[in-house]
């Protein structure tokens, strides 16, 4: 749909060979000591093929088996910026979420706030225009959507259009007007014709195609070295990661599980995800929506640590963001534990570790 080869990846060395594509040498966080469980652990994710790792995980019992005796339950978000301020707040305790507010959060809370301890989702992003917007010159006086302001989508259509020569404003003025609006309102909307187009993830982008009328105008991939970028991250509350080491390392390890899982049994990814929909919505997705989202994502461990710097560039030049250090940020100390006891390549945290 995106206009890309890409598909689901498919079976441990094609994950493995992601993974190891953005190793750089970097040094990597040493394991934790601390394996405390928790009496319970709260989740939160996105209803978005973005987030299979967490979707796959709940329908498979991943997270629920790795976790013993700890209590799990989850809780929905529509953007990243939402699930922040209940992981902030204590809500949460850990969040399947994008990284520029995982970012934003890190630098506000001077790195008290949260801490990436794996990677999920690399791509599956793009701007989805109506007809008769057929490059970036027709988009001036148009009026896009955004899942949330400040969210990883927010971030990468105002940097797009600045270096593009067409300014935004966080206030919803400038050469092109962006609308932060829930993804199901998106929908609705560009098929009223309120919208001229959208940056969002999957599956809102095949869905917009698909089902509105729309085309792509930019994939977000091509915007990246080897098309890697980070679509969805997993975080955790920083207290609770240095409060409760074993239940992270169960966490985390039980998202690699869920990788492995989507990865080796791509013809079966689709069901797991409508049915998770479906207990969570009373609704599922179209067979040619999951397929054309599933085309345009991979699904690692990987947070592709490297792309985080250029993301925090970004939003420091939109204003969205002061600069700051995000040393600290990436800590996967229990992912590489995890990696080495299955035999596979450890991955970097790109210089953001402790």
């Amino acid at each position: 749909m995106f206009g890309k080869s890409s598909r689901v990846v498919t079976g441990l060395l094609a994950t493995a060979a992601l993974v190891a594509s953005a190793l750089s040498g970097c040094a990597t966080t040493a394991a934790p000591q601390n394996d405390v469980a928790a009496p319970s652990l709260t989740l939160g994710y996105f209803d978005n093929v973005t987030h299979a790792p967490a979707l796959v995980g709940i329908h498979e019992n991943f997270f629920a088996t790795a976790l013993g005796e700890t209590t799990f339950t989850t809780q929905i978000f529509n953007a990243g910026p939402a699930a922040i301020e209940a992981l902030s707040a204590g809500a949460i305790d850990a969040a399947y979420i994008g990284p520029s507010p995982a970012i934003n959060s890190y630098l506000k809370s001077k790195g008290e706030s949260l801490v990436v301890v794996s990677g999920a989702t690399s791509g599956g992003a793009a701007l989805v225009v109506r007809d008769g917007i057929n490059s970036v010159q027709d988009l001036r006086g148009t009026t896009l959507a955004t899942p949330q302001l400040g969210n990883t989508q927010d971030v990468a259509l105002r940097s797009w259009l600045k270096e593009k020569g067409l300014a935004t404003n966080l206030d919803g003025t400038g050469d092109v007007s962006i609308s932060p609006s829930e993804n199901s309102d998106t929908l609705t909307l560009f098929k009223q014709g309120s919208l001229d187009g959208a940056w969002v993830p999957e599956p809102w982008a095949s869905r917009l195609v698909l089902e509105a009328g729309g085309h792509v105008l930019v994939n977000e991939a091509d915007l990246w070295p080897n098309g890697e970028f980070p679509t969805t991250l997993l975080v955790v509350s920083k207290s609770y990661f240095d409060q409760y080491g074993g239940t992270v390392a169960a966490l985390v390890g039980a998202n690699v599980e869920s990788i492995q899982w989507i990865n080796d049994n791509p013809a079966d990814v689709p069901s797991a995800i409508n049915d998770v929909l479906m207990a969570d919505t009373g609704k599922t997705l179209k067979p040619e929506v999951l397929e054309s989202a599933l085309a345009n994502v991979s699904f690692t461990w990987n947070p592709v640590s490297a792309a985080l710097q250029t993301l925090l560039d970004h939003a420091v030049s939109l204003d969205i963001v002061k600069t700051g250090s995000l040393t600290g940020l990436v800590q996967l100390g229990y992912l590489n534990a995890q990696l080495a006891k299955l035999g596979l390549a450890e991955v970097s945290d790109g210089g953001l570790g402790s």
